[in-house]
């Protein structure tokens, strides 16, 4: 506790880093008040059956990024998401496109641009999905929760609302990312989610205290804590593999001749392989419902909605499997890491430069994926395990998936960021013994 104490202290008198949480707590209280106010021409107290349609399937998980803000048709409704998609477009653009291949290799002003066409990407994807998203409001009980306004004069105006309002919110996280203590998109998903917790947790104790199950519930939060640091050692695991660089004499001083180390992450794909199974799990339940209403087609619906099914965790566990390899190819190059290595007169030891380097550092990256992969496959069924195991859907949700994953990863970035900020000023980290260490692949959210 005295350690604890020592270190909020230490947190505390350096001034840059007091100053930085105290902006990222502002910006962080803007984002969740705005997440509140409802859109204008909504009747507010009709929302209830809309919430409850929001958080199921496909609209549960956008809910979910979004804090809670789509089901309440608040300003901030459509949340951080459109930049996400935006950003992960861009990423494959960069993959793909030999033009955007050249920008990412020309530095600041090419990233300058990367980030400009990243935004105006934004913007288009915002307004569409605000079209979508008033439809989606005059369908909810024919249009009863909206207010009496001309259908266009609605639609232009919450189209304009949601677009500025995922504008701000994406200010809001380039902002924490400069001004307070880094990552400001992740943290805006990662408070949305958190968000959640407390009345899930609430309303699990109180399913418990009912029915006098007060022990099952303990054992439920003895095997979150478990599940949570099972998903610590998957975000922090590696492989180092060991690299050694040739000495240089220039003049009287020596140059390389050092060892160190590439980290290899064991899950460098971070979330987006649950994220991609989860949409690709939605499609044929979707499709079907619109092109038939027959009953013999509700088992087959069954299968790739309801998460508590057998074969839709089957499905899902090989679907994350097969993303997670997709996923770290499309962001994990041994070519260019070999070529780096050979330009910098680096080597692996016992492995020739250039093809063999390449070679070696790719079957590495492929044995340790697949234990990651399945753990990750895991951790995405651990959520319709529980709800099968009848706990309350909304706390089953942090057993595993999306939620626990983004919360987990990010906060091990921001206590990193805290860190390297006590360590540059000489002060002791935040645990006694070794270093904590964040997520270095670009595929974390």
């Amino acid at each position: 506790m005295k350690k604890f104490i020592d270190t909020i202290k230490n947190i505390w008198s350096i001034e840059d880093l007091r100053n930085r949480i105290l902006t990222t707590l502002l910006l962080i209280l803007i984002y969740r008040v705005g997440s509140y106010i409802v859109l204008p021409g909504i009747d507010a107290n009709l929302l209830d059956n809309f919430s409850e349609k929001s958080n199921q399937g496909i609209l549960g998980l956008f809910n979910m990024f979004a804090g809670g803000s789509f089901s309440r048709a608040s300003i901030f409704a459509l949340g951080i998401m459109p930049y996400i998609s935006a950003s992960i477009a861009i990423q494959l653009l960069t993959i793909a496109v030999p033009y955007f291949q050249k920008l990412q290799k020309e530095g600041e002003s090419g990233r300058k641009k990367i980030t400009q066409y990243t935004r105006l990407l934004t913007v288009v994807v915002t307004a569409f999905q605000a079209s979508a998203y008033v439809a989606y409001l005059r369908n909810q009980s024919g249009g009863a929760i909206i207010a009496e306004y001309g259908t266009f004069f609605f639609w232009l105006s919450t189209t304009v609302i949601l677009t500025a309002g995922t504008l701000f919110v994406m200010w809001l996280g380039e902002k924490i990312t400069d001004k307070g203590i880094g990552n400001g998109t992740s943290i805006i998903i990662m408070v949305g989610i958190l968000a959640r917790l407390p009345q899930a947790l609430l309303q699990e104790f109180t399913s418990r205290a009912t029915t006098g199950s007060i022990l099952v519930f303990l054992i439920e939060i003895a095997v979150f804590i478990l599940i949570t640091v099972g998903l610590i050692l998957l975000v922090q695991g590696t492989r180092k593999i060991p690299v050694n660089y040739a000495k240089r004499i220039v003049g009287n001083k020596q140059y390389g001749g050092v060892r160190q180390f590439i980290p290899l992450k064991v899950n460098a794909a971070g979330v987006m392989p649950i994220i991609f199974a989860q949409a690709i799990m939605f499609i044929p339940a979707t499709a079907i419902g619109f092109a038939t209403s027959s009953e013999s087609a509700s088992g087959f619906v069954r299968i790739f909605s309801d998460h508590t099914n057998g074969w839709y965790n089957v499905i899902y566990a090989i679907l994350v499997v097969v993303f997670t390899y997709f996923y770290t190819a499309l962001i994990f190059n041994p070519n260019q890491m070999a070529d780096e290595m050979k330009r910098n007169n680096g080597f692996i030891p016992g492995v020739k430069p250039g093809k063999a380097t390449a070679d070696y550092i790719g079957a590495v990256m492929d044995r340790i994926t697949l234990p990651g992969a399945f753990f990750l496959a895991l951790v995405g069924i651990m959520p319709g395990l529980a709800a099968a195991a009848t706990i309350n859907s909304n706390f089953a949700s942090f057993f595993g998936g999306t939620s626990l994953l983004i919360m987990v990863g990010v906060i091990l970035d921001t206590l990193q960021q805290i860190e390297s900020q006590l360590l540059m000023r000489h002060y002791d980290g935040l645990m006694s013994t070794g270093r904590i260490k964040g997520r270095t692949a670009p595929a974390n959210v």
